[in-house]
């Protein structure tokens, strides 16, 4: 790499949308974990929020497939930005991704976006409660507070399987090794079976166990990623406790809930019934302005629905209004959008839309 390539004229700042990328490094975190790092051919500073994520776009056995994952590096180091997946059974994308994505492999990513993240909700006292590969939108935000060098007291809680399950194990270690006003704390559910040597929490996550690492923690801003299961418990405790939930922000992606997937149907099988009763001229006119294409839509069905009947395609991920990959701009008309997060204010002001909500 030239110096060249750092000139400021031509380095551009990331902002949502689709950019082509290059995996420049695949590093292995644990036996069934690798970190995946991109930068862009031409120089891009990869500014988000610690915590944020991107959603890639793949093609898998001829399908088009969109995934979102949590950004684990830091804006600090702005050049590049990595991922880190673990292997899932039954995970075609975490799975494929280990057994395919390669050093100098190009694929298009979205983003970044999301609603969890250490920017918007400042504290001095932070209590940071992760499980598995939860741990990695975490990771992100402390190694922005370490370089940074935030006066900020953090109380970090990572549980695994295992031992050899601890991902970023020596790097944590080195951090809260730095910085007396950062505390970790690690808890492996059981010892490994190769006969690793552990000796410190074991079983699961527990009050008790939490109060002895952080016996403040109601007085702590919040933040936990993890398994469902996971996350649920860590809330019920909370809650149990009188906990201002206010101050208790999850990392919400993942799989669309069961129950959204039913109200979705129970949505879809109300709307045939009454578009036998619909009046044509109750119906409402979308125009995509690229192709000149119109089409006739029902109220409270989407513009990205609308594409669909045209055949014009609009990727999507999420479909919840999350992960912003289908964010289209708005040149004329009104919409009403309710999203999860997918979209900044600064987007909605310039005229941009999430298509799928």
């Amino acid at each position: 790499m030239t110096m060249n390539f750092l000139n400021p004229v031509t380095t551009q700042t990331w902002t949502n949308g689709r950019h082509m990328v290059r995996c420049v490094k695949v590093i292995q975190e644990t036996w069934d974990t690798r970190t995946f790092c991109f930068m862009a051919e031409q120089p891009v500073m990869f500014f988000f929020k610690p915590g944020q994520f991107v959603t890639l776009e793949l093609e898998i056995e001829g399908q088009q497939v969109m995934r979102s994952y949590t950004i684990s590096s830091s804006p600090s180091v702005p050049y590049s930005f990595s991922i880190t997946v673990k292997r899932m059974p039954g995970g075609v994308v975490s799975n494929w991704l280990h057994d395919n994505l390669k050093i100098n492999d190009e694929l298009a990513v979205h983003g970044p976006v999301g609603n969890f993240n250490i920017i918007d909700y400042p504290a001095d006292k932070l209590l940071m409660l992760s499980g598995g590969v939860g741990i990695t939108p975490l990771m992100s935000m402390v190694r922005w507070l370490f370089d940074t060098n935030a006066a900020v007291d953090v109380e970090f809680v990572h549980s695994a399987r295992t031992p050899r399950d601890l991902i970023f194990h020596r790097e944590l270690e080195h951090i809260f090794s730095r910085i007396p006003e950062f505390k970790l704390h690690l808890v492996c559910e059981r010892g490994d079976e190769l006969g690793e040597a552990w000796s410190g929490f074991r079983g699961f996550l527990t009050q008790p166990m939490l109060e002895l690492m952080a016996p403040d923690f109601m007085d702590r801003e919040i933040f936990c990623c993890g398994p469902t299961p996971y996350m649920n418990a860590v809330k019920h405790l909370l809650e149990a406790n009188g906990f201002d939930m206010a101050h208790y922000h999850e990392e919400s992606f993942g799989a669309t809930p069961l129950d959204v997937q039913e109200e979705v149907i129970e949505h879809v099988e109300q709307a045939e019934a009454e578009a036998e009763e619909l009046d044509v001229a109750d119906m409402l006119s979308v125009e995509f302005s690229a192709t000149g294409k119109s089409v006739r839509i029902q109220p409270g069905e989407t513009v990205h629905s609308a594409a669909a009947k045209l055949g014009l395609h609009i990727p999507k991920a999420c479909g919840m209004g999350i992960c912003g990959t289908c964010r289209v701009p708005l040149t004329a008309g009104e919409v009403d959008m309710d999203h999860n997060g997918g979209i900044t204010d600064e987007d909605v002001a310039e005229g941009y839309i999430l298509s799928c909500c």
